[in-house]
């Protein structure tokens, strides 16, 4: 009898603490299928895979090497690769030696073999310096003459700026611009010459000037005239010599293409020595 009460008792605790929970029925839980490969894939994508690669733009800018050279910058086509700096990186590929080398040849006019020699590399290095040089040369000779001039004689000097930015515009104009119809020319008459040479060509043949420049500082006039003169005359020869050759295949009008590039070097001489060295007081 205790024995069964206790299980009585016991039946109902249990019964009272646990409240009986209804059935909600049968719930059924799916899972959807995996897309995980077991297997890692055979051709890796991405930074995960052993050997990063660029993204590809839509015209591949930046995945194309410049100039076989495997580099990464980048490579634009048409116009727009002018205006990258990996456009003009070859012209200014040269050194020391190479740019004196190429000045030497330009203070010997009748060898007539500069074109030759930098026909596979012409560079705008030392045309670019050359050229720059001269601008602050002949300024400065020219600044230094008429106060010269004017000290000789007692009078009040005045330093003029527009020495630096007229010869800035000559010979930088000058080099830029007549190698450039040049280039039209020859081209409209079926000789097209390079147009990269003919900027390097120009731009040595101006070497000359600057130690004509830095001898002008003698106070006579007569021996400027004539300093500028030898100056124009071996700048000239060095330019129409080294055209010469090329400009022939053009035909009979080769003569008159070839005068006219020696006459217009004439004139330049001429006009450094009226406006730079030309004294008024």
């Amino acid at each position: 009898m205790m024995s069964s009460g206790y299980t009585s008792l016991d039946n109902q605790k249990v019964s009272g603490s646990v409240p009986a929970a209804s059935d909600p029925g049968h719930v059924t839980v799916k899972f959807a299928e995996s897309n995980l490969q077991t297997v890692a894939p055979s051709q890796a994508q991405g930074k995960i895979s052993g050997g990063f690669r660029p993204p590809r733009d839509a015209d591949d800018t930046f995945s194309k090497p410049v100039n076989g050279s495997g580099s990464d910058e980048p490579e634009s086509s048409g116009w727009f690769r002018g205006f990258t700096v990996a456009a003009y990186k070859p012209y200014f590929d040269v050194d020391t030696s190479d740019v004196l080398e190429r000045i030497k040849d330009s203070l010997f006019p009748f060898k007539g073999s500069f074109s030759e020699k930098t026909a596979s590399k012409p560079d705008l290095y030392g045309p670019f310096w050359i050229c720059t040089t001269l601008i602050f040369v002949a300024a400065s000779i020219g600044t230094f003459v008429t106060y010269l001039a004017h000290k000789l004689q007692n009078k009040e000097w005045e330093y003029d700026i527009n020495l630096v930015t007229w010869s800035a515009g000559l010979f930088y104009g000058y080099v830029t611009i007549v190698p450039l119809g040049l280039y039209i020319i020859l081209k409209y008459f079926s000789a097209p010459s390079g147009l990269s040479q003919l900027f390097c060509l120009y731009g040595y043949s101006l070497f000359v000037f600057i130690p004509a420049s830095c001898l002008s500082v003698v106070p006579m006039e007569v021996f400027r005239w004539a300093v500028t003169g030898v100056a124009g005359f071996m700048s000239a020869t060095f330019v129409a010599l080294n055209l010469r050759a090329h400009i022939m295949s053009t035909g009979e009008r080769w003569l008159l293409i070839v005068t006219g590039i020696f006459l217009l070097q004439l004139a330049l001489a001429v006009v450094l020595k009226l406006y730079l060295f030309t004294v008024t007081v």
